[in-house]
């Protein structure tokens, strides 16, 4: 499986700021949510030995073996408004996802 990931330019300039501060982003998928799965952040000091290592240039995030099965080909944005922040996942690989967007089935 080709393991591809797309971040977007917002992403990127939030990521590389987590970067510079020494810590890593986590990307992990954990059971729950109203729709089965529930898309995880976690900043981390250290990658652990099975963790996949994305690299974009200057931009570093880590993902578990098991969450980039259902993270494949997945977009990551980062939307900031008057509500407050987040990352986002845009997931082909989601048959349903809730409404605000933070939990999936497949």
């Amino acid at each position: 499986m080709k393991k591809i990931i797309t971040i977007t330019k917002k992403a990127k300039k939030k990521i590389n700021n987590i970067n510079k501060k020494k810590r890593i982003l986590r990307i992990y998928i954990k059971g729950g949510g109203c729709n089965g799965f529930q898309y995880k952040f976690k900043l981390e000091k250290k990658i652990k030995k099975n963790d996949i290592i994305i690299k974009k240039k200057k931009t570093l995030i880590i993902i578990d073996k098991i969450s980039i099965n259902y993270l494949n080909k997945c977009k990551i944005d980062y939307l900031k408004n008057l509500e407050g922040s987040k990352f986002i996942i845009n997931n082909p690989n989601a048959k349903n996802t809730c409404s605000c967007g933070s939990s999936f089935n497949i």
